[in-house]
């Protein structure tokens, strides 16, 4: 009853001074916070399980938004836009903890520590600790979010594909009018915001909103009664053959190409319907990006490497194998992509902020374009304190779970505040572009810390980490504040939600990743955290400045040509060519390099079907049902994942491993 009354209080206050558009409804209910810490926590193991597989974690912010609205009928009065909106923010807050905490990269990578070549042995941290360090870099996106809020959504406008995208479907699942996304032009610059894609994030409008048709109640009428029947349909057939993977491990490991490429080259296929339903939610051009880096890394640098003797370990070997000698490639193109792109961000801050800001008081300042009353805001001391508290929280935390000789209170100080910097960076590219550099940025924090900590690799690894996650989750997060802000949701309530969300994700993330961490063997085959191996191989180059024979001539070229793409990728988004989306992405093609080519080949089958798929059916006609298809098919491998979990715990293994002679098969000993 406690909670109860506690809950109707916060409704009450960010009830009031309510737009028209919902009516006075209240939005921070028990019952869109509930659904959304369960469809939070079943996105966080999902989010988990894939990022320790191939590094790719979504904010599943539209997804949320659907199944929030599915559930709602269920109710005898169904949630307002406004509660949904806040449902899927708590959702995104706790799924994403996977990513904004390190618990697929870093915490791996101090794993793979070694006390002869780093100087320290490897360092596995407790549930304790696991939480400890959750605990430390948990909060402060969130408290950052609101001051950024009111720069980037409510004075600049920015877009924020995403976010808008799931502010326009929640409209019409819910049948209210269209929120205005009107973007004011850029003055003086000579281009407009547009939406490209995002590997690690869900679809942009594009691939959206662009296939419902607000004004044809039909769409609401297949969402109602065709909606469950989709999701729960490919829900079961994903958790199926999952459970049939796991049985019979063959089954996701096939030799497409014959068995001597399987075994020597590890050129499999695995026909995961998650992965096909990840593909279906990035797109063709992200997937093509991907399987474009596939084709360079595994089918040409990769021989090359082996055939040379700059690689001779097993292929597979991230150490001295060529799967190791192309990751320092992928690295040279993720960095330069990531710099590139950042460039024209960081002149358009130093314009609007020195040139335009000057203008702007001289002239006696501007009007506030804040349209929320001040009881729905969250108020300057709220993000002063709160602010304050996660850094000296943090710091301290991280000082008990590390230890002074892992990382100095000092540092990571500067690490947060590295990240309040960076994420200001971040979060003005995601709003652009729909890309968040977040994997850049981390290494740019990495490459600082090589300089004012020298020669610690665990202190660089940290200190990268905090400083990412602080832009990481503010990124996150402003997606869902610019939807609320688009269908007039509390940004108080949504406040609210992100830090009930964060706080249960804490241990949720560290409970999940200590039962796989003890079930399996992480990095292993299963689960290979491809991330883990950036993270410290970045760490070990700035700290030793040793590089694999002949690696360093390859980065310099590809970071030179992707460094060209990325800015012709820039420059044609920006002014709004349509071939903008078909430059390749530098992040997806280094990713193609990441994972093994089974993950990239079954996501190009995805691409390949919502291109078809909306191509024969139009845009309007096409309606959401595929895009819930999809969510059906990610979320079933990711919740039956825990069946799987328990099983290994409980040691019950594959039942049979025949068809397994290339000895690529998770499940079967090799």
């Amino acid at each position: 009853m406690a909670i109860r009354s506690c809950f109707r209080r916060v409704a009450k206050r960010t009830r009031r001074g309510a737009d028209k558009l919902d009516g006075g409804q209240l939005e921070f209910t028990l019952r869109a916070v509930a659904f959304g810490l369960l469809i939070g926590c079943l996105l966080c193991f999902t989010n988990l399980y894939f990022g320790l597989q191939t590094g790719w974690i979504s904010m599943m912010s539209l997804q949320s938004a659907l199944i929030g609205f599915l559930v709602s009928r269920l109710f005898p009065t169904p949630m307002t836009p406004q509660e949904n909106v806040v449902l899927q923010t708590v959702s995104v807050a706790t799924g994403t903890m996977p990513l904004a905490a390190g618990f697929v990269g870093i915490l791996p990578a101090l794993g793979l520590l070694n006390e002869e070549r780093d100087g320290v042995p490897p360092l596995h941290l407790s549930w304790v600790g696991a939480v400890g360090w959750s605990c430390a870099v948990a909060f402060f996106g969130v408290f950052l979010s609101p001051p950024i809020r009111k720069q980037v959504i409510v004075e600049e406008q920015l877009a924020f594909p995403s976010g808008t995208a799931t502010a326009q479907l929640i409209s019409v699942l819910h049948q209210i009018p269209p929120p205005d996304t009107f973007i004011k032009p850029r003055p003086n610059l000579g281009y407009r915001a547009v939406h490209t894609e995002e590997v690690d994030d869900v679809p942009t409008p594009t691939s959206v909103v662009e296939h419902a048709d607000v004004s044809d109640p039909q769409e609401q009428s297949e969402a109602q009664e065709e909606g469950w029947g989709a999701l729960l349909w490919s829900f079961v057939a994903s958790g199926a053959m999952t459970l049939t993977a796991y049985f019979f491990p063959a089954v996701f490991s096939i030799p497409l190409f014959g068995n001597y490429l399987a075994d020597n080259w590890l050129w499999t296929f695995t026909p995961s319907l998650s992965y096909i339903g990840q593909g279906i939610i990035m797109g063709l051009p992200t997937t093509l990006s991907m399987n474009l880096g596939m084709l360079v890394g595994w089918g040409i640098l990769s021989p090359i490497a082996k055939h040379a003797g700059w690689a001779p370990g097993a292929v597979g070997d991230m150490s001295i194998g060529a799967r190791g000698w192309i990751l320092w490639v992928s690295l040279a193109i993720m960095c330069a992509d990531s710099i590139v792109s950042l460039m024209p961000v960081i002149a358009e801050t130093a314009y609007s902020r020195l040139y335009l800001g000057g203008l702007s008081r001289a002239g006696g300042g501007a009007e506030d374009k804040e349209m929320e009353t001040e009881d729905r805001l969250v108020p300057t001391k709220w993000v002063v304190w709160g602010l304050g508290a996660s850094v000296v929280m943090g710091t301290t935390l991280v000082w008990l779970v590390f230890g002074d000789e892992g990382i100095k209170p000092w540092a990571t100080i500067i690490g947060y505040v590295m990240g309040g910097l960076l994420s200001v960076l971040g979060v003005r590219a995601l709003g652009e572009t729909d890309l968040n550099p977040v994997s850049g940025l981390g290494k740019i924090s990495q490459l600082f810390f090589a300089w004012i900590q020298p020669g610690n690799v665990i202190a660089n690894i940290i200190a990268g980490g905090v400083a990412e996650a602080g832009a990481q989750q503010a990124g996150d997060l402003m997606q869902d504040l610019k939807t609320g802000h688009l269908i007039h949701a509390s940004p108080r309530a949504q406040f609210f939600g992100q830090l009930i969300g964060s706080s249960l994700s804490i241990v949720i993330t560290a409970t999940a990743y200590s039962l796989y961490n003890r079930a399996y063997e992480i990095p292993g085959p299963s689960f290979p955290a491809p991330t883990a191996y950036v993270w410290l191989g970045l760490a070990r180059l700035l700290r030793d400045g040793q590089l694999p024979e002949k690696s360093s001539e390859f980065m310099i070229i590809f970071a030179l040509v992707f460094s060209v793409v990325a800015a012709l990728k820039a420059y044609a988004a920006r002014r709004g060519e349509w071939w903008a989306k078909w430059v390749p992405s530098g992040v997806a093609f280094a990713i193609g390099f990441l994972n093994t080519p089974a993950f990239s080949l079954a996501r190009l089958v995805g691409g390949i079907v919502e291109h078809v798929y909306y191509a024969r059916r139009g845009r309007e006609k096409g309606g959401i049902r595929l895009v819930i298809i999809a969510s059906g098919f990610v979320l079933g491998e990711g919740v039956v994942s825990i069946a799987s979990l328990v099983l290994t715990t409980w040691g019950v293994g594959a039942a049979s491993c025949w068809g397994c002679g290339h000895g690529l098969c998770a499940g079967c000993p090799t």
